[in-house]
């Protein structure tokens, strides 16, 4: 038994020791070096060759500068890692079977073990199992170590696609060219139009060798925390697989929510001695259910491949309470303890272990809808597109999210539980897993950090899928045989997650191969190939894994023909009719507010504007003074939209991406320009912040209203949640965990209950909509008041209302400006303030928005003279002392994580519009374990408007 250095438990890594039989790699001492050995420096896992080489002092921070171009070398090279293994293996006795795990190697790598080659793999998202005792007892030379020797992958790409038979896609890309659809890794990591190329490699997860022995069982009782400290003894538990559904439900038939719950344990099982009758047991003990042993089929003595064993039992429906999102209901867990016995006598080797999960049904309604719902409803004719949870149709608000780090390695438990908790603070309730990242993991242990069950945890569910992206995908031998495994073990892994909400088989590519088809002379080849992964392979493997989650060929999609048999719609379609779901992106800011250019949509899985990170975030990677401007070079070099298509640099096409957040500025806003030159740089940061607030609010606003109407639009996701750098993106959180402008926005739209002016400037029509997401009907009050910039009240009205079931309610509508602005006022004088109160779940919800008759580009403002006046616990009191301050925003000083909330409401709040005479306090509530400033003080916050966009 070896201990290592235990000192890395407190460091919040994953202890050396595991147990008595599993051991963590990571204690080993490996080293690094490139392929011609100028390069030798002590190394770590789980890591990646960037961040030992930052260790090692060989480079500064990836994120620095320009270090995503000049750190191109990197990936260059080829990178081995090596450790000496023998700590672990040296008492292995002769009845012993050793078992190397890996849960990531990122991506293209020879293994070896004591001198003897082990395996080649090539997929960044498999988790591999060798049985090495041989190796280790017949070293090489008396080698004893372990080498996973890396080759680059922009290298393997090249030398893949220079083969005669390689089939390029006819797609453009991002930066490194033409390769990344050969290679299952990360796609984003050859570059994305959000952020950098690195490239990286390296042993990205945890990896451990389990020892197992005949002789050295256990048969203790005690559930352990994870299947993997179940693997002792003599079993190894290399897969673990967890489904709750109603019974007779499938992926294509809908639940009968009156059934009993289908509770199924498949475990893939590696044993070194042989059971002829094992059983599997599940146990709910805060339910006080158990199903007995369950006899499952033989599991034969080896090591060398498991064994899938199954079994199943139904818990009465009454019985549990059922799993919901946050905003709809309470997210229950229960923990399950699930033992494998490798016999009926009491001594026999046992493994047990708990897991949480929850009951709950989550299903993708893609039928047609019934000719009573078109004639009575009002419905506009074709499929329907939304999701249904515990039988109930809802609505989905929420956004997308991409991989929170170049390097996957160094991500942590906190740093994306503090994203996710974000999202749930401003109201969201789904986040799609976009399929050109990573599959999200489900616990440290394996995966590195969590993510799946803190969705689980906090109540937000994850729709998933397979990492194909915005590429079409060459369809061989090589690749399916590669996929297949991959998929089935991400399925697997994440099948016990209530929060999985649906698998998709790609991001954008369905609507890829229509045009190719259309406008290639050989575009069926293309189809057919699409055909045959998406509509076929992958659509078999996710129904064969995971049947209570419906599967999509694709993120965005025209929806099918028919569910059983398979078959997607493409362009079979009559006109008129409303199929699948859409996306919407459009870079033209002079339409921004048109609704004439938004998707009448069934559900909008993505729509995004740009923006920049905020003035804090530039300080933490530009190096130099001169840097700190809109369009300096380094900045510039960051705004990959469009993107290169090369690797050119800096981003030839940056001057598009900046030249859209710049007019969109100058439409909407003043135009920042003061004698601060850091002034200056920071407000034109934040308003691109604003405007894109403005126009995702907008189109929030006007999906949500779809749902009363006949598109019955039920979904909203918008591109997207999280960013992976400092730079130029469509995110609504910056790197460091900074809220944008955007983020209080959807706090705000998002909203169970919300009213908005919908503006129509073509006839000059102002419809104002109050919309609920709540499944019973609500009642409320909804107050409009004029305001002059100076700030005040020009006339005001209450309107009471009722909104039905995912409905809207119209509380007023007027056409012709001057007839619905004030008497005698002009459209740049006035902005009306528009507030609604309803009673939701016996709770008080409020909620505001403003209509500005002109863009505030040439609207009067007026000095607000903004008061901010500090309190005990980060409390703050805005006031404004002239006029009205125009998106008052409060900053929390650089080195803090957190967020504003309303200290009467208790909701986020920030960005809102400042009337002198009604003060607001906020609450500045951080995040203790990112903030690196732990105790800020309150002279470092700082308050701005849009007046400051002009005036210091």
């Amino acid at each position: 038994m070896w201990f290592g250095q235990l000192s890395l438990l407190a460091a919040g890594l994953v202890p050396v020791l595991v147990s008595a039989d599993v051991f963590s790699l990571s204690g080993l001492d490996w080293t690094l070096k490139n392929e011609n050995g100028s390069i030798v420096i002590p190394a770590k896992i789980p890591s990646q060759a960037h961040l030992d080489l930052l260790d090692a002092g060989i480079i500064t921070e990836p994120l620095l500068g320009i270090n995503d171009f000049t750190q191109r070398w990197i990936v260059n090279d080829n990178w081995t890692y090596t450790a000496d293994i023998s700590p672990l293996t040296q008492h292995l006795t002769n009845d012993a079977r050793a078992l190397l795990v890996f849960y990531g190697i990122d991506t293209i790598a020879n293994i070896t073990v004591a001198g003897n080659s082990v395996a080649w793999v090539d997929n960044q998202f498999r988790q591999y199992v060798f049985d090495v005792t041989d190796l280790v007892l017949s070293p090489v030379n008396n080698d004893t170590n372990v080498t996973v020797a890396l080759e680059s992958a922009w290298y393997y790409g090249l030398n893949v696609t220079s083969r005669p038979d390689a089939e390029i896609s006819p797609t453009g890309d991002f930066e490194y060219p033409g390769v990344r659809q050969w290679i299952r890794k990360t796609q984003s990591d050859f570059g994305w139009d959000w952020g950098p190329a690195f490239v990286p490699s390296g042993i990205f997860k945890p990896a451990y060798l389990v020892t197992l022995s005949p002789n050295v069982f256990t048969n203790d009782t005690t559930p352990v925390s994870h299947p993997l400290l179940a693997s002792t003894g003599s079993v190894f538990l290399e897969e673990t697989s967890l489904e709750i559904s109603k019974v007779g439900q499938t992926s294509i038939l809908r639940a009968n929510q009156f059934a009993n719950w289908l509770v199924t344990v498949t475990l893939a099982v590696r044993s070194v001695v042989s059971a002829n009758s094992p059983t599997i047991t599940i146990a709910i003990p805060e339910l006080n259910v158990t199903s007995g042993p369950l006899l499952v089929s033989a599991i034969p003595a080896g090591t060398n491949a498991s064994t899938v064993v199954s079994a199943s039992f139904t818990v009465p429906d009454s019985v549990p309470q059922r799993w919901f999102p946050h905003n709809l209901g309470t997210p229950q867990l229960y923990n399950f303890t699930i033992t494998l016995a490798l016999g009926n006598d009491p001594s026999s080797p046992r493994a047990s272990f708990t897991t949480r999960s929850g009951f709950r049904t989550i299903e993708l309604i893609q039928t047609p809808y019934s000719q009573d719902e078109i004639d009575v409803r009002g419905i506009t004719p074709g499929d329907q597109w939304h999701f249904e949870v515990n039988g109930k149709a809802f609505y989905t608000l929420g956004t997308n999210i991409i991989p929170f780090d170049p390097f996957y390695a160094r991500m942590t438990s906190a740093q994306v539980r503090w994203v996710l908790e974000s999202a749930v603070l401003s109201g969201q309730n789904m986040l799609r897993v976009w399929g050109g990242g990573i599959y999200q993991p489900s616990d440290e242990l394996t995966g590195g950090y969590d993510f799946y069950a803190v969705c689980d945890e906090l109540g937000i569910f994850a729709w998933s899928e397979l990492i194909f992206s915005d590429a079409l995908y060459p369809i061989n031998d090589f690749l399916l045989e590669n996929v297949e495994p991959e998929v089935r073990q991400n399925i697997r892994r994440i099948n016990r997650h209530p929060s999985n909400a649906q698998w998709a088989g790609g991001n954008e590519i369905e609507g890829i191969v229509i045009g190719v088809n259309t406008s290639l002379a050989n575009g069926t080849h293309y189809l057919n190939e699409f055909q045959t992964l998406f509509g076929e392979l992958l659509h078999d493997i996710v129904l064969e894994e995971e049947s209570s989650v419906a599967y999509t060929d694709c993120s965005t999609t025209s929806g099918v023909l028919s569910l059983e048999p398979y078959v997607i719609r493409y362009n079979n379609k009559t006109a008129g009719d409303i199929y699948g779901n859409s996306e919407r992106y459009n870079y033209d800011p002079s339409v921004a507010f048109d609704y004439t250019t938004y998707p009448v949509s069934r559900f909008v899985n993505e729509f995004g504007f740009h923006s920049m990170p905020s003035f804090y975030s530039w300080e933490e990677v530009l190096e130099n003074p001169e840097d700190f401007s809109f369009n300096s070079t380094v900045v510039a070099s960051r705004d990959h939209h469009p993107p290169a298509g090369s690797l050119a640099w800096p981003n030839p096409n940056a001057n598009q991406g900046q030249a859209q957040m710049t007019e969109a500025v100058q439409l909407w806003l003043p135009t920042p320009n003061t004698t601060d030159k850091n002034q200056t740089f920071a407000q034109w940061c934040w308003s691109t912040q604003v405007f894109q607030s403005l126009n995702m609010i907008s189109e929030i606003a006007w999906y949500r209203r779809g749902a009363g109407l006949g598109e019955n639009n039920l979904g909203s996701l918008v591109w997207q949640l999280n960013d992976i750098w400092q730079g130029v993106s469509w995110s609504s959180i910056e790197y460091s965990g900074r809220w944008k402008v955007l983020n209080y926005g959807m706090a705000s739209i998002y909203s169970p209950v919300t009213i908005y002016p919908f503006w129509y400037a073509g006839n000059e029509t102002l419809d104002v909509l109050v919309t609920s997401d709540r499944w019973e009907t609500v009642n409320g009050t909804a107050q409009l008041t004029w305001y002059d910039w100076s700030g005040n009240a020009l006339n005001s009205s209450s309107v009471p209302f009722e909104v039905p079931t995912l409905n809207n309610s119209l509380i007023y509508s007027a056409s012709g400006l001057y007839a619905i602005l004030p008497s005698g006022k002009n459209a740049s004088d006035v902005f009306l303030l528009l507030n609604v109160t309803a009673a939701v779940n016996n709770k008080t919800v409020t909620q505001e928005s403003y209509f500005t008759p002109g863009s505030l580009a040439s609207a009067n403002l007026v000095d607000p003279a903004i008061e901010l006046t500090s309190g005990d616990n980060l409390t703050f009191t805005l006031s404004a002392k002239g006029g009205v301050a125009a998106f008052a925003w409060l900053d929390h000083p650089s080195g803090t994580v957190g967020y504003f909330q309303d200290n009467s409401t208790g909701l986020p709040a920030n960005g809102f519009y400042l009337v002198p005479g009604i003060d607001r306090i906020l609450k500045f509530i951080p995040n203790p374990s990112l903030s690196k400033v732990a105790d800020p003080d309150p002279a470092d916050f700082v308050v701005r408007s849009v007046w400051n966009n002009t005036h210091l």
